[in-house]
């Protein structure tokens, strides 16, 4: 049983098949199956239980799985281990759209010329695939909005938002989830922790949104508020960089109801050079924002 056979056992499994795992791969089908096949005889069991097209992991499949993934992420952690620790090389970073846009541009750009060798990739998605992302090892770190509960997983808090209430600025005032009980909701696709905040903080009023339209960027959302098709929960600093910003009204939740911290998260043991040095950045720009708020 090898390595390599472990990491392609791991990238069917969350692939979810053959097919989209030879692309994840760069790998033939064919040579795929025939992997798999080969560590399922040397193993003597079936990994798999094969219907039709279709893959489900069996007993022994899911037992593997574990195994192959405590594995993969030690010889990953020993790989690091003995190579040099200077940050180089690509950094595959995912992030909220929110924080890329707000939270990022300052400390990105002191993050390349402290470190010039690192090649930064940036992808923004929602809290719950960019986890999925960086657990299946296609991304080194992302920054998500807690909660965020993952023993594979290590994370380290910098960004305190707050979340408000957005709606049009003629709409009126906001004090419970009472107040909305007949808006629609402006958000992204389920997967959002916002959207989640958002959906809980009406469910314990025992409010359900009138109506739900999911769009995919800020912009889309900020542009249906303005228009008077819903309301929103953004952080507030997204609505501070908005220039139509005047067009809107902010509607603060109760207490500490509205603030979110966002996390760096990362593989545990799995962290290489550019990713601690990337943290410490963003972890440097909160604490010089705070002495000059002070």
């Amino acid at each position: 049983m090898e390595l390599a056979d472990l990491h392609i056992f791991r990238t069917v499994v969350t692939e979810g098949g053959i097919t989209r795992a030879a692309v994840r791969l760069n790998r033939v089908q064919s040579n795929v199956t025939t992997r798999v096949r080969q560590l399922e005889a040397d193993l003597g069991v079936e990994l798999f239980v094969r219907e039709g097209r279709r893959l489900n992991l069996s007993a022994a499949g899911r037992q593997l799985l574990a195994y192959a993934e405590r594995l993969l992420d030690l010889a990953e952690e020993a790989r690091h281990a003995v190579q040099d620790a200077t940050p180089r090389g690509r950094l595959r970073l995912g992030s909220m759209e929110s924080t890329a846009a707000v939270r990022l541009p300052g400390p990105l750009a002191g993050f390349h010329r402290a470190y010039p060798e690192v090649r930064l990739e940036l992808s923004t998605g929602d809290t719950r695939r960019l986890v999925a992302q960086v657990l299946a090892g296609e991304l080194d770190a992302c920054l998500v909005a807690e909660p965020v509960d993952d023993p594979r997983l290590e994370k380290r808090a910098l960004f305190e938002e707050e979340l408000v209430i957005v709606t049009e600025a003629g709409h009126g005032p906001v004090h419970s989830a009472r107040d909305l009980a007949a808006s629609t909701i402006i958000t992204f696709a389920p997967g959002c922790a916002y959207r989640k905040r958002l959906e809980d903080w009406l469910a314990r009023d025992g409010i359900l949104a009138e109506r739900v339209v999911e769009v995919s960027s800020y912009h889309a959302i900020l542009g249906c508020l303005v228009a008077g098709m819903g309301v929103a929960l953004l952080p507030r600093a997204v609505l501070e960089n908005y220039p139509g910003a005047d067009l809107l009204a902010a509607h603060p939740l109760p207490g500490r109801s509205g603030l979110v911290n966002t996390v760096a998260l990362w593989r545990r043991g799995a962290a290489i050079p550019a990713v601690s040095a990337l943290v410490e950045q963003l972890a440097g720009s909160v604490d010089q924002s705070l002495e000059q708020a002070a």
